[in-house]
């Protein structure tokens, strides 16, 4: 199932300058590891040692927070768009 994954700024080094990409995967946790085979790098700039979404990165499914749904083990289907929001903080 092909799922869209919009690429912020900040990571389209890694995906060769993409700003979205089709990625296969019937979870986020899946679509992570295929982003991983895809673009080399690119989980550890999401998810820490334990396998968690990184407290400065924020993950949407169909404009929908994950910390609100099932986390990285929300299921997706085809058509679905994640968003790849990194925190931003200031003053």
């Amino acid at each position: 199932m092909s799922v869209t994954v919009r690429i912020p700024g900040p990571l389209r080094k890694i995906s060769n300058g993409a700003d979205k990409v089709e990625v296969e995967g019937s979870d986020l946790a899946a679509l992570v590891a295929a982003l991983e085979e895809q673009f080399p790098g690119m989980k550890e700039r999401l998810v820490d040692e334990n396998g968690e979404l990184r407290y400065f990165v924020n993950l949407y499914l169909n404009n929908e927070d994950i910390r609100f749904l099932d986390g990285l083990k929300t299921p997706l289907s085809p058509g679905d768009e994640v968003s790849i929001v990194p925190a931003v903080a200031g003053g």
